[in-house]
């Protein structure tokens, strides 16, 4: 090989590929956020309105029932996210402790007030049927404070004490009161959120052992002390130790999703959710997505989990602010978290836990929270100083050029 042609090609091993060029320009991360966060939106909401469409018309008389709810939720979700996007990092700051308050009065109005649902008393009835999820706000809550708490404390953060106090003591409380309500699924992503903040804070590793040891063997005394978690538990080990009882679910989860084949048998042919699988719409709705739309339906959904995932921790890589830093891990560890759960479940590689597939499952309150946490998210991402930089030489939006530039024009008739 000759000299030019070694250095041509030492010249193009070292220049960066057009993929990792276009991740390191400042404004990627809330583009990703934007279109990933819309296109996982856009397809749960189509797959709602197909898994749910049988049971919808058995509960409501219309097969477009609960899938026209969730476009209400998501009608409402989508424009708080926009606002939420566009907020500063000292307006969160700014409400971090109202938040947790008004967190703490709503899950104690749950346990006081709210109705049960399939075992758990999570929700809070507010008019007629629309009823509030306050667990789901809750983890935003406690992602934003223990973010502002701990960015507070920076330089006290080598102390074990100012490390988990009082954090630790604020988490233990709000997950308790989740788990008075029967919801150990929430309970474990506020452990995720806490933990994301302990390790992305700097904590040590003898801590962050010893709580994750605790928090293990909290979920599996709670787990084997309960009945229908016990079952869970067993039927995740077997499911076809008990096929009519506690395996039924994930078994037809699985038939559902080895039917679907390559390319699935069509958006509605679903079989299983036919009465056959139970809670299709919400917590088995990927196996849906499965059967429907195929591998390639639901690798498009990993694909998105992902890039929502990676663009979030990039977001927290890059910036020197420790509050933006601590939130953004604490948001993205909460949404792929969850994600990882409930896909697991449905694969069965894990145990059946209840919760939804963030973005997807039906759910209004569900829906409406992870929007304005990626919203949040997209905030931050927008405050990088290289992004905030990108934007103030863009300028204003064109719209808002074309409004003022109208604007103008009809002052200077006035005059």
């Amino acid at each position: 090989m000759s000299i030019r042609a070694r250095d041509a090609r030492a010249g193009t091993a070292d220049r960066p590929s057009v993929v990792s060029s276009w991740f390191a320009r400042p404004l990627t991360p809330y583009y990703v956020l934007l279109g990933a966060t819309g296109l996982l939106t856009s397809l749960g909401l189509v797959m709602v309105f197909s898994a749910s469409s049988v049971v919808s018309f058995a509960e409501t008389g219309s097969s477009w029932g609960f899938g026209a709810r969730q476009i209400a939720f998501a009608a409402l979700g989508v424009p708080l996210m926009l606002v939420a996007s566009r907020r500063s990092v000292t307006f969160y700051r700014r409400w971090v402790y109202p938040l947790l308050g008004l967190a703490f009065c709503l899950l104690i109005a749950t346990l006081l007030f709210g109705v049960e649902v399939n075992g758990n008393r999570n929700w809070l009835p507010i008019a007629g049927s629309i009823r509030l999820q306050p667990s789901e706000f809750a983890k935003l809550a406690l992602a934003l404070w223990g973010a502002d708490l701990l960015a507070r404390k920076s330089k006290l953060l080598g102390h074990n004490k100012h490390m988990l106090i009082p954090l630790l003591p604020v988490a233990a409380a709000l997950m308790l009161l989740v788990l008075l309500g029967g919801d150990l699924g929430t309970a474990i992503v506020l452990m995720t959120i806490t933990a994301a903040l302990l390790f992305f804070g700097g904590a040590r590793w003898s801590p962050i052992l010893g709580l994750s040891a605790a928090a293990v063997g909290g979920i599996m005394a709670l787990s084997l002390t309960t009945g229908y978690r016990k079952d869970r538990l067993t039927s995740w080990l077997d499911p076809s130790s008990d096929p009519l009882g506690a395996g039924w679910q994930a078994l037809h989860g699985s038939y559902a999703l080895s039917s679907g084949g390559w390319w699935g048998l069509g958006l509605g042919g679903s079989r299983e959710k036919w009465g056959a699988l139970p809670e299709a719409h919400t917590d088995f709705i990927f196996a849906i997505i499965g059967e429907e739309l195929g591998l390639v339906g639901t690798m498009v959904v990993v694909l998105l989990v992902a890039a929502i995932a990676i663009a979030g921790f990039r977001v927290a890589m890059v910036s020197n602010d420790v509050f933006v830093r601590l939130a953004a891990s604490a948001i993205t560890c909460w949404f792929l978290v969850q994600s990882i759960i409930n896909l697991g479940a449905v694969l069965g590689i894990m145990p059946i836990t209840g919760l939804p597939l963030p973005l997807v499952s039906y759910g209004g309150s569900a829906l409406l929270m992870t929007l304005v946490a990626l919203g949040v998210l997209m905030a931050l991402a927008r405050q990088e100083p290289a992004a905030a930089a990108a934007l103030r030489l863009r300028g204003p939006h064109p719209v808002r050029r074309r409004i003022r530039a109208l604007v103008a024009r009809g002052e200077g008739r006035a005059d």
